[in-house]
């Protein structure tokens, strides 16, 4: 209990993992109680077992892998093509300030800017088909990737790109180190930026879709099917974790020093240090 009232105290992962179960229990038995009790109508929240059940329907009647693939095979393709233009863009940016002035006035205000409202341009410049779907998905993402990449490259320490100046490097060679120091940092943000693309996928395919999860969750809601509806949120969530896992896996292993390594309760300026460390009880003896 003392270690959960210290702050900025590092807790073991045995604790994470009981918390974390404890909160998804209270999530389960509140919707039990709501339901069971009928404290709102069943329209607005199904009972959990028939969601369960529509589920069940939604893989063996619904093609619910189908529409899943689909829908990251758009976010895919936006994605690509955010990370081919936002990088480079975002590293000249960080690297020539005549370039971050000329394009940021424009890009800041989009990152405010509520994308949704864009979706009639978007249809009305590429129709109703599936250009449109990843076109507007690429917008939702490229302006958050452009502000990281800039804010990475600006974090590269000065004394770097001197020392390799001093080695008689010259102006590719800066930038590809530029890059190289930066993308660890801009790899760890791809998570946030399924995430992003995720939830602008099921406001795409409600529109003339055919296949995606966002198409599965609205034809379930046309029929008043709100067990099918709640199922398919279940399956969108799963979907996006298990994507986002993905690339964790795949930052730990092309980037294994962004790991943590050192025990839960070290002090991290002493690990930075070589300082000896003391712990609590230690300090408290003498």
């Amino acid at each position: 209990m003392p270690d959960l009232l210290t702050i900025r105290k590092d807790l073991s992962r045995r604790t994470r993992l009981i918390l974390a179960v404890s909160a998804w229990l209270t999530v389960v038995i509140a919707w039990f109680g709501l339901t069971h009790w009928d404290i709102l109508p069943p329209f607005s929240l199904p009972r959990p077992m028939g969601v369960m059940q529509a589920f069940g329907r939604l893989w063996t009647e619904y093609d619910l892998l189908g529409n899943v693939l689909q829908s990251w095979w758009r976010i895919a393709q936006a994605f690509a093509w955010c990370a081919v233009i936002a990088i480079p863009l975002g590293l000249l940016m960080g690297s020539f300030r005549w370039v971050h002035d000329l394009v940021n006035p424009v890009a800041a205000p989009m990152r405010s800017m509520p994308i949704t409202a864009f979706l009639p341009a978007f249809i009305a410049l590429f129709g109703m088909e599936e250009s449109m779907k990843v076109a507007f998905l690429w917008f939702g993402m490229f302006f958050y990737l452009l502000a990281v990449v800039v804010e990475e490259v600006n974090k590269v320490d000065d004394s770097l790109l001197e020392t390799a100046w001093t080695l008689g490097a010259k102006r590719r060679n800066i930038l590809w180190l530029l890059f190289r120091a930066s993308f660890p940092p801009i790899f760890g943000s791809f998570r946030i930026l399924y995430d992003i693309g995720w939830t602008y996928v099921i406001l795409a395919e409600m529109v003339n879709a055919r296949k995606g999860v966002g198409y599965m969750v609205e034809a379930a809601r046309k029929v008043l099917d709100f067990e099918r509806v709640y199922a398919g949120i279940i399956a969108i969530g799963l979907a996006a974790f298990l994507f986002r896992f993905l690339l964790t896996f795949l930052e730990s292993r092309l980037f294994p020093w962004r790991r943590v390594s050192r025990p839960a309760s070290e002090p991290v300026a002493a690990v930075a240090t070589g300082a000896p460390v003391k712990t609590q009880a230690h300090a408290e003896s003498n």
